[in-house]
């Protein structure tokens, strides 16, 4: 599905991503670990676009990335959920929703039945202000407006941070139905064990803008989570 090999990535004269590789297979869930500041949300920018990188390629089905508009990687069935949700708090549910279909170019401008049948209670809250949602209820919107696309690929990035337990559960069940019942692909960048370890069937952790380890979730243990995950 989604191939880097040795993708190099600079702020200023700052060398942040280091030859980097990473895969992830059709149909797989994969948690990218590794400490704060260690260039896992520089890299997701990178995948979609967001930041240039100097060298390198991100390739998805095969298909050349680094000289592809942010906008049209989204057309390519790449959907993505940044840190912090980043909905907007004016417009309402509807019209957040309605901002995903914009990425497409096919004519279609219908929101997916799949969105509501993951969020029901989206359809409810349909003429809410982004603004007035708690923050599980953004969260969903989010992950929602990102579903509109129809995507291949579900980038998510800490989804669940500042969440209750109760809708990190929640979550972590929507993660879980869209990979393995809906057979989406999913990368998604997560600092909290219990959560990685229940959604994700593989993990790659980085560390220095590089990524140092990798494995089935099972082959995640205690020496790694020291060496690598731990405060």
């Amino acid at each position: 599905m989604l191939a880097i090999n040795g993708l190099n990535h600079y702020y200023g004269d700052s060398h942040t991503l280091w030859d980097l590789n990473l895969t992830v297979p059709n149909g797989a869930c994969i948690c990218l670990m590794g400490r704060n500041g260690v260039g896992k949300t520089t890299l997701l920018k990178c995948i979609m676009g967001l930041l240039p990188v100097k060298g390198g390629t991100i390739q998805m089905e095969g298909k050349e990335l680094t000289r592809i508009h942010a906008e049209d990687r989204a057309c390519m069935g790449i959907g993505y959920v940044p840190q912090g949700r980043e909905i907007f708090p004016l417009l309402t549910v509807e019209e957040n929703l309605r901002t995903g279909l914009t990425a497409l170019k096919n004519g279609k401008r219908q929101i997916p039945p799949l969105v509501f049948e993951i969020f029901p209670q989206l359809k409810q809250m349909w003429n809410r202000r982004g603004g007035d949602l708690s923050g599980g209820q953004q969260q969903q919107l989010a992950i929602g407006r990102a579903l509109v696309l129809n995507p291949k690929l579900l980038i998510l990035d800490e989804p669940i941070e500042g969440l209750q337990p109760s809708i990190v559960h929640q979550i972590g069940d929507v993660v879980q139905k869209l990979n393995k019942e809906h057979g989406l692909t999913v990368l998604l960048v997560e600092q909290k064990l219990p959560f990685a370890r229940r959604v994700a069937d593989r993990f790659f952790i980085m560390q220095k803008g590089r990524v140092v380890a990798g494995g089935e979730m099972t082959e995640l243990g205690d020496d790694l989570i020291k060496q690598y995950l731990t405060v």
